[in-house]
């Protein structure tokens, strides 16, 4: 028998820290860079609830370097691949970036 998973979960947690901001923290802002800087935080746990909920998987950090080193040497790239491979970021990043161009 399996125990059920520890409530609030990753996603729960994001999700009640930025209705928190949204509805508590940003209408009480008491000036424009307490309201910026709340916005940031607002828009730093969207990429990670965007995050918790992708399937994406992203190859090491190691694997993209070397990647990038073999471009600049001149090796030909898969630019569908690197084309893809920026979309599925930017779907976590800055999802409305990505719409103006799809």
């Amino acid at each position: 028998m399996t125990s059920p998973p520890d409530r609030p979960n990753a996603a729960e947690l994001v999700e009640a820290v930025f209705e928190f901001l949204a509805e508590e923290v940003l209408p009480n802002a008491p000036d424009h860079r307490a309201k910026f800087r709340t916005l940031v935080a607002m828009n730093a746990l969207g990429i990670a609830r965007r995050e918790l909920d992708s399937a994406e998987q992203f190859p090491p950090a190691d694997e993209l370097r070397e990647l990038a080193r073999r471009i600049r040497a001149g090796a030909p790239a898969d630019l569908a691949e690197l084309k893809a491979h920026v979309a599925a970021k930017l779907r976590i990043s800055n999802p409305a970036y990505l719409e103006k161009y799809e």
